[in-house]
Formats: C-alpha cells, structure tokens, sequence
C-alpha cells in the first residue's frame, strides 16, 4: 500500500514536468524531419534523443527525494497551516515565494477573524451572564410578593415564574458547559442529598398538578459533580412533570449505581427517541406543547459526558419514559 502511494506520488511528479517531456519529444520530432529532408541517417537523431532520455531520466530520479521532502514538508504544514505557517520550506522559485507570501496573507487575516469572532463571543457571555444574575433580582422580589396572599391566582403565577428561573438557569448553564473556565469539582457526594434537593425544589409543581412522588433513600455515596449532578436530575424532574398529567414519578438508584427517572406521562414516540439529546430538538411531544426549547436534555448529555456518566432513555407512547443516568465513574478523556 505504501509503495503503491509513492508511485502515485512519482507519477504525479512526472506529470508535473510534461511540460518539459513534451519540449523534448518535439524537439526529437523536429530533429527527425530537419535530417528527413536532408537525406541524413536518422540513427544518429535516434540515438542522441536515446542518451538524452536517459540523461533526464537520472537527473529526474536524482531530484525526485528534494521533491519528495518538500511535498511531505508541505503536507505537514497544511495539517496545521495556522501554528506552522513560519514553517514552511524554503521557497524554491519566485513563484513559489508568491504563494507562500499568499498563504501568510491569508492566515493573518483567518487569525483576525477568529479573534475578531472571539471576542464578539466573550463579549456576548459576558452580556448574557450578567444579564441572568440582574434578572434574578425581580424574579426573587416576585415571588416574595406571590407568597404574601395564597390563592389560586398566584399558584399559578408562581408556577410560571418557577419556570421563568428555570430558563435562565439554562442559559447560564448553556453558556458555562464549553466555557474553559466550567468549575467542575469531582468529589465524592451524598446522593440523597442531591436528589431531596431537587424534589425540594419541584415539590410545588408536584403539589400543583397532584403528583404522587415514589422515593426511597440511597444511601450512596458517588463521585460527581453536585451542582451539575443537581441540574441534570432537575431537567429530568422537569420534563417528567411537564409531561405528566396524573400518576406518579418515581426516583430509585440499583446497586450498580444507576439513578433512573420515571412517570406515568405521555411517553416519546419511538422515531424521536434517537434523537432527544440532539441540540434544539423537540419532537413530536415538543410541538403539541409547544413550549418546550430542545435545549434541556442536550445540556443534560453534555454535562453528563463531562462528568464521565452515561444518560440513556426508554419510553413508550401513552405507557412513560424512564430516564437512566449511570454514575458509575469511568477514566475522563482529556479534550
């Protein structure tokens, strides 16, 4: 396979030189004729042309490693043309200086770009963060307003306003998942606590829409990230309560530490299922409810991958879904 390769190599080097391999045939050619018309023995053209082809065909193969450096040289600095640009092999003819000259514009001017895109990046962070922060102080003062007169009235308000605070925890977790700086702290954590966090925290949608909650404690210990353990098992509380009407849902943790999520809802249809961690996506359930972003469960593999955990689905139209979220640590790969 190898030898193969270099012969196609040799070919094409060949080939770049037809301009002078033609040169030389018509200059045979045009020797033949020039010593036709004189009547002169054409042995001697033949055999001049004959020394001369061999002449070519050494100087050929004696040039042919040089060529043959400089092409891997050149192919080493196109897999990383933007670190090695100052790399490249000296140039061998004026038109070969004019290309590199062209290829250093041209990085210079993909390097700027790429910082100028940074930086609009950063900044647009930045804006959207602080943003999220200000916005959770009207959000805190409404809900301290809800809480002063309990009707039904302002249940439902701070139903909406629960999910409002929910959206821009999604933000700043979209925003924070690729982020250099993510703070994601393994350490060894109560599981029980994480998860009577967040039930703590849907137990008025539960109350609300008259869910019964199935939970029995853990009592396992596992080595994650709390916070973002917590905001994966709130996204799947999330969607479990938006899409159930009556029944229950129900939290549990095997042996193998395998945390899983279900309820009694409406089930994903069986052609969406591959899809559901996919960014945006929606699905059926997605557009009946219209309400719903795509952007929860994307987030939730995410973080999920990061923490060296597997999160996998199985549901059923009409019968639930189930939710399983492995915890069992396994070696991180350095991205």
């Amino acid at each position: 396979m190898k030898e193969e390769h270099k012969l196609k190599i040799f070919l094409s080097y060949l080939a770049q030189h037809k301009f002078t391999w033609s040169f030389f045939l018509l200059c045979v050619g045009l020797f033949l004729c020039v010593f036709s018309l004189y009547s002169l023995e054409l042995e001697a053209v033949l055999y001049a042309a004959v020394l001369c082809l061999i002449l070519g065909i050494i100087l050929a193969l004696l040039r042919f490693p040089g060529w043959y450096k400089l092409h891997r040289q050149l192919q080493i600095a196109r897999n990383s043309i933007i670190l090695m640009t100052n790399q490249l092999p000296q140039p061998g003819s004026l038109i070969e200086k004019d290309y590199q000259t062209l290829v250093h514009s041209l990085n210079r001017l993909y390097s700027q770009k790429i910082t100028a895109e940074q930086m609009q990046k950063n900044n647009l962070i930045e804006y959207y963060t602080t943003w999220c922060h200000q916005i959770k102080t009207p959000i805190a003062a409404m809900s301290l307003l809800l809480q002063e007169e309990d009707t039904q009235k302002n249940r439902q308000l701070k139903s909406e306003l629960f999910r409002i605070e929910q959206y821009v925890e999604m933000v700043l977790c979209y925003f924070r998942i690729d982020s250099p700086s993510s703070d994601f702290i393994l350490k060894p954590c109560d599981l029980d606590t994480v998860i009577r966090m967040a039930v703590r925290k849907y137990a008025g949608q539960f109350v609300q829409k008259k869910l019964r909650l199935i939970y029995e404690p853990t009592h396992q210990s596992v080595l994650t990230d709390e916070k973002w353990l917590s905001f994966i098992l709130e996204q799947l509380l999330s969607n479990a309560v938006k899409y159930t009407k009556e029944g229950s849902i129900t939290i549990a943790v095997d042996q193998n530490q395998v945390l899983s999520v279900s309820d009694t809802g409406i089930g994903i249809a069986k052609e969406d299922l591959p899809r559901i961690f996919e960014n945006s996506f929606t699905g059926y359930n997605g557009r009946t409810d219209r309400k719903s972003t795509g952007l929860g469960l994307y987030l939730c593999q995410q973080i999920a991958r990061k923490l060296s955990h597997t999160l996998s689905v199985k549901s059923q139209i009409g019968c639930g879904t189930t939710f399983y979220l492995d915890l069992k640590t396994r070696p991180l790969k350095v991205e």
